[in-house]
């Protein structure tokens, strides 16, 4: 994989790395606790046709620990601030979980840079049901400590087969957790909490792909519908079996749906 490197967006100093070399720039971004390889097993799969940004928010992973309480533009702005950094004047955006909702905003305000869109597992249109349940988990965390969210949230977001199968992997990923910090973990948990933009999704014009796993209970296939019919010409892919960590679970799947989909922009521009 490419070379991690450090670039500083005010007082923020982002952990990024750049992978292949393809003529189609794609820009990753990661869900709340997570870090810039989770895209790993897709980028390895995408990166001989693109040339893929992966990052760290703030928060996360190497990427400056900042403290405080995080705003929805504050991801927007580090994102755009890294695509410049690169040279990435357009390009196509991927986002997962939190990371689909800073696509979203950015679709919404910055539609000219972005080709094409994928939104991956993430959220609009709550419920008043759902709201209550995400705002608990909140309040939850706030109160308590982010390794028992964390186990909570195990099988939400993996097939207890595949955890039983990858134990390896189960016992890294819980590792990895605990390496968070609890209050940035907290901050960006609270943007996904209680961010929605349901109601704009139709401003959203450029072409989209939306993919959420069929038993997802938090980014569910009734979100993922909701938006489909808001964005004008979307694509929709419910992965069956699929929970909400598809990327960990399903990388060579998700690249796939991905690669044919980014293709077409290829194809239109040839």
């Amino acid at each position: 994989m490419g070379e991690k490197l450090r670039h500083a967006v005010g007082d923020v100093t982002l952990n990024y790395r750049v992978d292949g070399s393809g003529q189609e720039p794609l820009v990753c971004v990661h869900g709340v606790g997570s870090y810039l390889e989770a895209w790993s097993g897709a980028v390895s799969h995408l990166k001989d046709r693109f040339t893929v940004l992966t990052f760290d928010l703030r928060g996360h992973g190497q990427s400056s620990r900042i403290k405080g309480r995080y705003e929805i533009d504050d991801f927007v702005h580090e994102t755009l601030a890294l695509a410049d950094h690169v040279g990435f004047s357009t390009f196509h955006l991927a986002g997962f979980s939190l990371g689909g909702l800073i696509a979203q905003r950015l679709a919404l305000t910055h539609l000219s840079r972005i080709r094409r869109l994928v939104l991956l597992s993430t959220v609009a249109g709550r419920t008043p049901e759902e709201r209550d349940r995400v705002l608990g988990r909140l309040a939850a965390l706030q109160a308590g400590e982010p390794g028992a969210h964390y186990d909570a949230s195990l099988s939400r977001w993996l097939t207890e087969d595949f955890q039983a199968k990858h134990p390896n992997l189960i016992t890294k990923l819980r590792q990895r957790n605990a390496e968070n910090d609890p209050d940035c973990y907290a901050s960006a948990y609270r943007v996904l909490a209680e961010t929605d933009f349901g109601g704009f999704l139709d401003q959203i014009r450029c072409p989209t792909l939306i993919a959420t796993g069929e038993e997802d209970a938090g980014s569910s296939p009734r979100m993922a519908r909701y938006m489909h019919e808001r964005i004008p010409g979307s694509e929709l892919h419910i992965l069956r079996g699929m929970r909400h960590s598809i990327l960990v679970e399903a990388p060579t799947l998700v690249a796939s749906l991905m690669r044919d989909f980014l293709a077409c922009a290829e194809a239109s521009r040839g």
